[in-house]
């Protein structure tokens, strides 16, 4: 299965429900890098994704997106096949 990162903050119900959701298809380990306890952290994902809001959503090399986009992407079929490449 393909590693999963997720930045995160401690109180975010979009962050849990891209978990459970991720832990439901079968995802063991997720990396969860909270932005809430490290600035820099925060920098580093806005860097990245051009996006402020949590979670951001890594599968392997590709950025997902949010919740709605991970939400998106397995209700038309996409996150499985996304997760087992690797």
């Amino acid at each position: 299965m393909a590693p999963v990162k997720m930045y995160t903050t401690l109180v975010c119900p979009y962050c849990i429900r891209a978990k459970m959701l991720l832990k439901q298809r079968g995802v063991a380990e997720i990396e969860e890098i909270r932005v809430d306890l490290d600035p820099a952290e925060r920098e580093a994902m806005m860097n990245m994704t051009g996006r402020r809001t949590v979670p951001q959503i890594f599968i392997g090399d590709t950025h997902v997106g949010g919740c709605d986009d991970l939400v998106a992407l397995d209700q038309r079929g996409g996150l499985m096949p996304l997760l087992q490449s690797s």
